[in-house]
């Protein structure tokens, strides 16, 4: 599969995309944890339907020292019991902020009051943030037809 655009010799892509994953960069360098990242990441993906991030995700959360286990579960969080209670916390979010054409009133408040409780302000900042740009590569990705498979744990970061 070749993709439709390549970003890489796009100079209209290069101008965009290089301050927009600066953007990715700092919410890495953020006070959320790199597995909570990693897992919102990938779930937000799956919803998603995002081959090129699930490759990347699951890739990264693996080489950082991310379970098979808890990879394999991350579709069916609520049933599974290897996840924090934060990390919960944090995957609802990420559901209900993918998914916002789905509710009227987007993200609950239940579900944000859920998420404060398990995260401070600068974390519960930086998850919005990685939802927000989570949702827009995938978006990147998907209408361009990224293909996935070969990505290297690390490469872009």
């Amino acid at each position: 599969m070749e993709a439709r655009l390549n970003y890489f010799t796009s100079p209209t892509a290069g101008r965009v995309i290089k301050p927009f994953m600066s953007a990715g960069r700092a919410i890495k360098d953020s006070a959320l944890p790199t597995a909570t990242q990693e897992l919102v990441a990938l779930r937000v993906s799956q919803i998603n339907g995002c081959a090129v991030c699930l490759d990347m995700h699951t890739k990264d959360a693996a080489a950082a020292g991310e379970t098979a286990v808890r990879l394999n579960l991350v579709a069916a969080w609520r049933e599974a019991t290897v996840f924090t209670d934060a990390e919960r916390a944090a995957l609802e979010l990420a559901e209900e902020g993918t998914r916002v054409a789905d509710a009227t009133d987007g993200v609950s408040d239940e579900v944000w009051e859920h998420a404060a409780k398990h995260h401070d302000e600068e974390q519960l900042t930086a998850l919005v943030m990685l939802v927000s740009f989570i949702n827009a590569v995938n978006r990147l990705n998907i209408i361009t037809q990224q293909p996935a498979g070969d990505y290297v744990p690390g490469e872009f970061h």
